[in-house]
């Protein structure tokens, strides 16, 4: 198996968050850059600080903490915690998520995300950065503002800035990115021919409006990676949360531009109407849609399917399978894809 130059990391799956610090250290050892903490069934930001309690050298992100859910002053905090923590390792990953998960999950603000965004990173970037001196802070937004004096945080800070990822899937937050970002991560779904042909322009035309070069932004790509030496089982395996996501509406464009839009609408049809349960959808999935948004197979198939994002992203984010699945087949699966990692990047397997 030959080498890449791609930075691979990782988004580490484990059922309490000792077994996601393990699969963290496994990860390290295999050679992986960065380790992912997403944010559904636990804190992003209290398993982020697990994994970076538990490890040393790999750098630890969000991948995505709600930027609308928290107030960005306790992000900014929980942010330069993280990185004295880590002794610099943190990258702050920051993710809108969609209306009805803020509405009626966190009674957060939705409002218009992109410019809710922009505000948000505006005022985490500034305080951060004028937290130390004592100095007034003074922003007003639509949604988000902070209005302080005589406030200095006297602890140490290991950095003077911390760098901030935007997640998008459209080409408007997307270009957000580029224009504002220290870099841009995909959905899970993602694809060679999506990078290209939509998120590479939305990112070009955002640096160009900032007066920013491509080296000024790092570009992650989201990989749902299954490895079996059963390649057709690796396959099967991912549907899951292919199936799960084609009952999203939001992403109904993303699959309409890889020419999938009748099959998302039809998983999406029967799932609504109670055809389908949620743990069954990866039934539905054809192994085109499979092979089209995901890294599946056996472990030459996934470093060979790796070698189509050289040269247009920069990183990719790898994460096992789960939807659907029970938890040994999910470890399983896990345990073979760092191992994939290992063997690229000339580390230890576990």
């Amino acid at each position: 198996m030959s080498s890449t130059s791609l930075r691979l990391t990782f988004a580490p799956w484990g059922e309490s968050l000792a077994e996601i610090v393990e699969v963290s250290q496994q990860a390290e050892a295999a050679g992986a850059d960065v380790v992912w903490a997403p944010e559904m069934h636990r804190s992003a930001t209290i398993t982020a600080a697990a994994m970076a309690a538990g490890t040393s050298t790999i750098g630890v992100g969000t991948a995505i903490a709600l930027a609308f859910t928290r107030a960005p002053m306790i992000t900014a905090l929980e942010a330069m915690d993280l990185d004295e923590m880590s002794r610099g390792r943190f990258i702050l990953g920051l993710g809108t998520g969609v209306q009805r998960v803020n509405e009626d999950w966190y009674n957060a603000q939705w409002g218009k995300p992109v410019a809710h965004i922009r505000e948000t990173v505006n005022i985490i970037r500034e305080f951060i950065k004028q937290c130390s001196t004592g100095e007034p802070i003074d922003i007003e937004g639509e949604y988000e503002h902070m209005k302080i004096k005589g406030y200095q945080r006297t602890y140490h800070r290991e950095r003077d800035s911390i760098p901030i990822y935007l997640a998008g899937v459209g080409p408007v937050m997307v270009r957000t990115a580029g224009e504002i970002a220290d870099g841009w991560i995909s959905h899970e779904l993602c694809s060679p021919a999506f990078v290209q042909g939509q998120v590479l322009p939305a990112i070009t035309e955002g640096l160009d409006r900032t007066g920013r070069k491509r080296e000024d932004i790092e570009l992650v790509v989201s990989a749902l990676a299954a490895v079996d030496d059963d390649a057709t089982k690796a396959r099967r395996l991912a549907a899951g949360v292919v199936g799960f996501y084609s009952t999203v509406r939001t992403y109904a464009d993303f699959f309409e531009f890889h020419g999938f839009g009748a099959q998302q609408a039809d998983i999406a049809t029967k799932f609504r109407e109670g055809g389908v349960t949620a743990q069954k959808l990866g039934e539905l999935v054809p192994d085109e849609m499979i092979s089209a948004f995901t890294i599946s197979g056996n472990a030459d198939d996934v470093a060979n399917a790796l070698k189509a994002y050289e040269g247009i992203v920069d990183a990719v984010k790898l994460s096992p399978p789960t939807h659907g699945l029970a938890p040994e087949q999910t470890r399983a699966a896990q345990q073979q894809l760092i191992g994939v990692v290992a063997d690229l990047k000339g580390g230890v397997r576990p």
